[in-house]
């Protein structure tokens, strides 16, 4: 497993990316341990040709210290599938997101034709570039180890299908996959540069689906699920059916897709996503703005016995609702509410600093944990 603590090498490339840190002592300083384990680190680095050392600096009283730098202006190339559509970046090996495209997809159409889609524009990011390795977030349960997709509830085609090998095989460097909210997590966490220890962040938006941050790692559970508070069974949610079998689960009543659904129901026939629904509720629409204030209640209440339960020191909100003042108002009245004072006593709950790249930036952090565990 890559490692989860701050002496990751993703952390020692943005150092020395930035111009924070130029040696191994500096490191050591900046990431407040042992100059022997930032030396472990920096190791496996070099081994692995992410850095390289170029020459002497200047001595302060001792040995003069071996200047590190970047071996090459090295890419990662990230996607973020959704049901509908594609979210693809492209970053530096120090962690910065320089370039993002938006592509139709379908997922319905299965993976091969999917992923073919995704990787003629990798083709065109990684054009003129050294692309170092791949990261994917899919919105469904993933083998980590096989970078597979098990039991999705709207991936016909897609259990089974091993993406990373396939990605892998297509452009010859090493592809790390993962559901879509342990990266949006991994990548909040990130953003939070590894403040925030123990957190929870939701991804809420056309479905609904959380990550856990244990100790500043993502926590996967026994069978990868953990997080996956989709389908808690939800008070007064009715017998709704669920994409999972079961009735009244929080999709079905706080989801943006289920918001669409019940706009239908009251006769709004114009409304067609989620972001329609979000724009009638800021512009003040008594049904729409019940409609997510409620969304909201409904994913404080299931949140409840997690925070309880978890006692994180955050809850961040990402995906398209997170933007709407009325659903994060909600959810922090109905957490606050629900809770044991001592569990909130520190809690914080807002949105994700990362937005709508939450999930690539995540993307590229898992890329690059496991880049750097391989070695010529």
């Amino acid at each position: 497993m890559p490692p989860s603590d701050d002496t990751n090498g993703r952390r020692i490339v943005e150092l020395i990316a930035s111009g924070v840190a130029r040696s191994r002592s500096e490191l050591a300083a900046q990431l407040g341990v042992a100059p022997s384990t930032v030396g472990m680190r920096v190791q496996t680095l070099l081994d692995a040709g992410i850095l390289r050392e170029a020459g002497d600096g200047t001595s302060r009283g001792g040995r003069r210290p071996r200047v590190l730098q970047l071996a090459e202006a090295g890419t990662i190339l990230t996607a973020d599938l959704g049901g509908g559509h594609a979210r693809i970046g492209r970053h530096t090996l120090g962690g910065a997101l320089d370039r993002v495209e938006t592509i139709a997809v379908d997922l319905t159409e299965g993976p091969e034709a999917t992923l073919a889609r995704v990787s003629a524009v990798f083709d065109r990011f990684g054009e003129n570039a050294s692309v170092r390795a791949i990261g994917v977030g899919l919105p469904g349960p993933v083998d980590i180890v096989t970078g597979s997709v098990d039991q999705p509830s709207r991936m016909p085609g897609w259990p089974g299908f091993r993406v990373g090998e396939h990605l892998r095989a297509r452009h010859g460097v090493p592809a790390a996959v993962d559901n879509d909210a342990n990266l949006a997590a991994l990548g909040e966490h990130t953003a939070q540069f590894g403040a925030e220890k123990h957190s929870i962040t939701v991804k809420a938006g056309t479905a609904i689906g959380s990550g856990i941050i244990v100790d500043g790692g993502v926590h996967r559970g026994a069978t990868g699920a953990a997080g996956d508070i989709t389908h808690t069974r939800i008070d007064g949610s009715g017998d709704i059916p669920c994409s999972c079998g079961n009735t009244g689960c929080l999709e079905t009543v706080a989801s943006g897709a289920s918001l669409v659904r019940q706009m239908h129901e009251r006769g709004y026939d114009t409304v067609h996503t989620t972001e329609d629904v979000l724009a009638l509720a800021r512009d003040a629409h008594p049904d729409a703005t019940t409609l997510v204030r409620t969304a909201g209640n409904h994913l404080g209440q299931a949140l409840s016995g997690v925070v309880n339960f978890f006692n994180p020191h955050a809850v961040f909100l990402t995906g398209s609702m997170s933007a709407s003042e009325p659903f994060l108002a909600a959810v922090r009245s109905r957490v606050y509410e629900a809770c044991h004072p001592l569990v909130t006593q520190t809690l914080r709950i807002e949105a994700a600093r990362t937005g709508a790249d939450a999930i690539l930036q995540g993307a590229a952090r898992l890329a690059m944990d496991g880049l750097e565990l391989r070695t010529p």
